[in-house]
């Protein structure tokens, strides 16, 4: 799907939603879309739908306006919202006066003549004001139904939003000039349709909101949920263990017949044999129980059935059944409500059923047992709705039945869920987060552009990533085409910051980035740095605001008499700021400088439009290049732990998917695993989230969306399928690595001698992995010197060097590999794959350079 963005004559935006799935879809997604915007903005949207997509205006705005996120949804809860948002459509006013017209409340003087349609919209409109005093009005509910069910295609706006939060479907956004050919034939049908909608008396609109009872639209929303919900091997389950068929609810001796009499009521021969034991004598029990008075014969609705005695004046006075002599008098005694007894007991005692099922169990008319279900629904002891998947019409069941079969339910859903293997998530993780391969012909990075770059830092904000891996491993695997200028850019226009969060040896670091907007919940605390006195007053000079070129800063922490002092001194402890999560800087130009990177290559402008600055050469060559640029200092964080966690914990869903407890501890999250288990507790009660056993050997402490669940399957294969060799290399601190993380370092083969010193993997700062089909290949230290295998397939060792080999010339400069398992490289399989993917011969190793 693509989301185009421009402005219109006037110079307000309109956002057009491009889609193919037809206004059956569309209309009701629009009618969410104006929902959200009033909730959030507080104005109308004015969206319309079309065959070809949806449109909508927005009022001119100095912040970034809306884009893709007005059309995302949970699948949960957009039927809920497209039902308290259908009384405002236009197309509910048209099938209200229909349904009207219909129902002959809408009557003409002259049949013979036509009404205007002004004149009959004024009539329709009359008629829902005095309808809104009666909430279940029974065209306006009609009206409801017919436009969900009849014109809406529900169903496929939910499976179409569910596509999308598995991220099987993807939303692009694009910026554009003027509208493009296809959004102008979505604008030439917006004034006709804007106007249609305008023409709408805002009296109807109003009234056919309030005409909907709120405990109506309650049940009707909780329909479709349980049609969801409810197990169809549940309900068979537990209306077993009512009826006492189930083999160890049935009756073992006579007193078990009489509970069966007690508790189901009236039973035929056969059906009183249907919940005996083999071994018992149904007859001959039922004869002796007779004898004893304790039962007794009794037709009812033309069939021959047993009936306990306790039931004796339940019957006569609600079905006129002829009482045998002998029964106690106890049992003769006059039954407020024996209809509505009966068929409470009819209820307790069954799965959803129909009206139909209980008048024809006793012989009533179905509007005598549709009455006592109502009057039982009434006193909240029966429910009525849509309850067994694939069934149609109106159903009851009984409310403490109705809990069994949810709880029930549930918990077999949860069960169901089988956990995929190791090698699934290795799958699965690297394609959420939109990694790609650098190999020719293998699956490319899916995001695209500087867009493509703000959403990789959306799901990455908040991770402390080494400096030396951002822009040659993370964001490159990520970002088609890559450029650092997209990165520079965003920083400068406010919309992204990055952040120091400790020094690595050498030049390198820890550094994460941010969108500008959620930096006070993403952003690390500082480090408890001691400040000395120029730094303090940099600090201060920097607490006013804006940004600072480095001889500007200079000049504003000399002391009084200072000539500017020394560069090199002031731009160390620059850094020393920037490290202890202090100080940001509004391109990372300086953190290349001091990586020793080269100058930012400029790409072609964005596709929204924007146009970056161009800072005078004088200026970039008034400081030393590691201190380029602007200097200010980071946002305030955020004080509310709370606020501070839930954001953290909400990123960790978004980046991978399924939180586990190494992921978690991966991530160095302040409180670990417990705090966030807490907050994932809470989402779960909420219904955002689902815990379950969803990856093997991982504990049964683990959460992600239904979407999410849903997705991962996805990635599963048959232990006996041909493996798809699919591989790409990362850094082995990348979120999209699960390796160190939610899974353990799997042993890597024993090539090397005994007593070899061959080392451990780790998610260390400039280390590699390649992984193959979701399994890991290869392991290969800061450098590539030493490397471990996990394999011993000569075709699984093929293309993780080749993929090696790929990403060395696409993103790094050299790589020369000397141990294999603590062992020299020459004559291993790995050897043989390295040499046949580019590495060539050298004294010391294998070596691949551009």
């Amino acid at each position: 799907l693509v989301v185009e963005r421009f402005r219109d004559e006037l110079g307000d935006w309109r956002v057009v939603l491009h889609s193919p799935y037809g206004m059956a879809v569309h209309a009701p997604w629009a009618l969410a879309v104006t929902a959200r915007i009033r909730e959030r903005h507080g104005y109308d949207g004015a969206a319309i739908a079309a065959d070809d997509g949806i449109v909508v205006r927005l009022p001119d705005t100095e912040a970034q306006p809306p884009g893709a996120e007005l059309f995302l949804f949970e699948a949960d809860e957009l039927e809920a919202l497209v039902t308290s948002e259908v009384g405002s459509s236009a197309v509910f006013a048209a099938r209200f006066r229909e349904c009207a017209a219909r129902a002959l409340l809408l009557p003409r003087r002259d049949p013979g003549r036509r009404s205007p349609l002004w004149q009959q919209r004024q009539r329709a409109s009359q008629l829902l004001e005095v309808a809104r005093e009666f909430p279940d009005f029974p065209i306006v509910l009609e009206t409801v139904r017919e436009v969900l069910q009849d014109v809406y295609d529900l169903p496929s706006l939910v499976e179409l939003t569910a596509g999308i939060a598995q991220r099987s479907i993807r939303i692009v956004e694009v910026e554009t000039p003027s509208p493009s050919p296809f959004a102008r034939s979505l604008l030439f049908g917006y004034v006709a349709a804007f106007l249609y909608e305008g023409d709408s008396p805002l009296a109807e609109r109003r009234a056919a909101a309030l005409s909907i009872d709120p405990a109506l639209l309650a049940e009707l929303l909780g329909r479709a949920e349980l049609r969801e919900v409810l197990d169809p091997a549940v309900i068979a389950q537990l209306e077993a263990e009512l009826q006492r068929v189930a083999p160890d609810r049935r009756a073992r001796d006579a007193e078990g017949i009489v509970d069966l009499l007690r508790i189901l009521g009236p039973l035929s021969v056969d059906e009183v044999e249907a919940r005996t034991l083999d071994e018992v004598d149904v007859s001959g029990a039922l004869d002796e129980l007779a004898r004893a008075n304790r039962v007794f014969r009794a037709t009812i609705a033309g069939d021959a059935r047993w009936v306990g005695v306790e039931d004796a004046a339940r019957l006569r006075d609600a079905l006129g059944t002829p009482i045998p002599h002998g029964v106690p008098s106890a049992f003769l005694e006059p039954v407020p409500d024996p209809v509505g007894d009966l068929v409470a007991r009819f209820a307790r005692t069954r799965t959803p059923f129909a009206a139909s099922d209980v008048a024809s169990r006793y012989g009533l008319g179905i509007a005598v047992a549709t009455d006592a279900l109502r009057r039982l629904t009434a006193d909240r002891r029966v429910i009525e709705g849509e309850f067994r998947p694939g069934a149609s019409g109106t159903e009851w069941v009984d409310a403490e039945v109705l809990r069994r079969l949810r709880s029930r339910s549930l918990a077999t859903l949860r069960k169901e869920i089988e956990p995929v293997s190791h090698g699934t998530l290795g799958r699965f993780l690297p394609a959420w987060q939109h990694v790609g391969s650098a190999g020719l012909g293998a699956t490319r990075p899916a995001l695209q552009g500087i867009d493509g770059v703000l959403q990789a830092i959306e799901q990455l904000q908040g991770v402390a990533l080494p400096a030396s891996a951002w822009e040659t491993l993370v964001l490159p695997s990520r970002v088609r085409d890559y450029s650092p200028a997209w990165l520079d850019e965003l920083c400068a226009s406010g919309e992204a910051v990055w952040a120091g969060a400790g020094s690595l040896p050498g030049s390198d670091g820890w550094v994460s980035l941010h969108l500008a907007g959620a930096a006070p919940l993403s952003l690390a605390e500082p480090d408890g740095l001691e400040l000395t006195a120029r730094q303090q007053r940099i600090l201060d000079a920097l607490a006013g605001g804006g940004g600072f070129f480095f001889r500007q800063l200079a000049a504003a922490v000399a002391e009084p008499g200072e000539s500017g002092g020394d560069d090199a001194a002031l731009v160390d402890e620059l850094w020393q700021l920037v490290w202890a999560g202090l100080l940001t800087n509004d391109t990372l130009a300086p953190l290349r400088s001091t990586l020793g990177g080269t100058a930012t290559r400029r790409p072609a402008p964005r596709t929204r439009g924007y146009r970056g600055y161009a800072r005078p050469a004088s200026v970039m060559q008034s400081g030393p290049p590691t201190a380029a640029g602007r200097w200010s200092l980071l946002p305030e964080r955020d004080a509310d732990t709370t606020r501070r966690t839930a954001f953290a914990v909400d990123r960790m869903l978004e980046r991978h998917g399924i939180v586990t407890r190494g992921a978690v501890q991966a991530e160095g999250l302040r409180g670990g695993f417990a705090l966030a288990y807490s907050v994932l507790a809470r989402m779960e009660e909420a219904g955002s989230v689902r815990r379950g056993y969803i990856v093997e050997g991982l504990g049964a402490a683990q959460f992600a969306t239904p979407a999410t669940t849903d997705r991962v399957r996805t990635y599963s294969r048959d232990a006996d399928a041909a493996p798809a060799l699919a591989p790409v290399v990362l850094a082995a601190t990348d979120p999209a690595n699960p390796y160190g993380a939610a899974l353990s370092w799997p042993a890597s083969q024993p090539d090397a001698a005994a007593g070899s010193t061959a080392h451990r993997p780790g998610r260390k700062a400039g280390a590699l992995v390649a992984l193959v089909d979701g399994h890991l290949a290869l392991y290969l230290e800061r450098g590539g010197k030493s490397v471990l295998t996990f394999t011993e397939d000569p075709a699984v060792l093929e293309v993780a060097a080749v993929e090696l080999a790929a990403v060395v010339r696409a993103r790094l400069r050299s790589l020369r590999v000397e141990r294999v398992n603590g062992a020299s490289v020459f004559g291993t399989p790995l050897a043989e794959a390295l040499q046949a993917a580019g590495f060539v011969a050298t004294p010391q190793g294998l070596r691949i350079r551009i």
